[in-house]
């Protein structure tokens, strides 16, 4: 079947069936999948990692990202950190529901945003979010970088998880969704441990290094601690572009350099 025939039976479909049936959904899929921003790079900066570290974490980084967007278009996400943590505990004794978490802990998340933005407002790199993402193409082609807050928008329509109240799509989720919708060249998570491990290392003396694993096996393990959120890895069993993630140091000067590179520098977590 060519492209014209697949659209020709899609379309067909959407007129006469309820969306909810079943090989509409396959149809749909059957369309190729256009990548927005093939060139483009995703970046999630950790909160707790290295912005909560404040200057002698986040100076260096900065210096680093304005020099990397000379060579390389990235999109810029940053994380909640332990100020979103307070917030999340305060508003779980208050009894008050996770679309509302969600939303406190955005508005942290996009703190962070603002103040990395400020940082590198001298090199020309602005802060997107809501509607200003229509534009991020052209942020893009004119300074080679833009920062985003990394909570996805689910504000109120958060999923409900399994246990407990805190919301769990986060800013690891949202990043990785921004990467996978915009069919980035590829996703990076910048932590502060040089990759994923067996335990937790700042815990546990004897956790061992992960350097490459795939999304089966790392469910297999079912590891206390995860170095990214567990979500991120039930979104790329559904993966169309980003189909690997690395998960690197950068508190180690360069490795953000060298992964954009295409270099192994920590954790490749892939969908096989």
């Amino acid at each position: 079947m060519t492209e014209a025939d697949s659209s020709s039976a899609l379309e067909s479909l959407l007129l006469t069936r309820p969306l909810s049936d079943p090989e509409l959904m396959a149809a749909s899929g059957t369309v190729p999948d256009y990548a927005v921003l093939p060139d483009v790079s995703v970046l999630k900066i950790g909160g707790q990692s290295l912005i909560d570290r404040g200057r002698v974490a986040v100076y260096p980084l900065v210096q680093e990202l304005a020099a990397i967007k000379r060579s390389h278009k990235i999109l810029i996400g940053t994380g909640g950190g332990t100020r979103a943590r307070h917030v999340y505990a305060l508003a779980a004794e208050l009894g008050l529901p996770t679309g509302v978490l969600t939303g406190v802990g955005a508005a942290v998340a996009a703190q962070n945003a603002q103040m990395l933005g400020s940082l590198m407002a001298r090199h020309g790199v602005p802060v997107v979010g809501g509607g200003a993402f229509d534009a991020v193409a052209l942020y893009l082609a004119e300074c080679g970088a833009a920062i985003f807050s990394g909570m996805p928008s689910y504000d109120m329509w958060q999923p409900v998880p399994a246990e407990g109240v805190i919301p769990p799509y986060r800013t690891d989720a949202g990043c990785y969704l921004v990467a996978e919708v915009y069919g980035a060249r590829q996703m990076i998570f910048v932590k502060d441990e040089d990759g994923l491990y067996t335990a937790n290392p700042k815990t546990d003396p004897s956790a061992e290094l992960i350097e490459r694993i795939t999304i089966d096996e790392l469910i297999g393990l079912d590891l206390p601690d995860l170095i990214i959120e567990r979500p991120v890895l039930e979104l790329m069993r559904h993966a169309r572009h980003v189909k690997s993630v690395q998960v690197i140091n950068g508190l180690r000067p360069g490795l953000i350099s060298r992964a954009l590179r295409g270099e192994h520098v920590g954790t490749i977590i892939a969908t096989a």
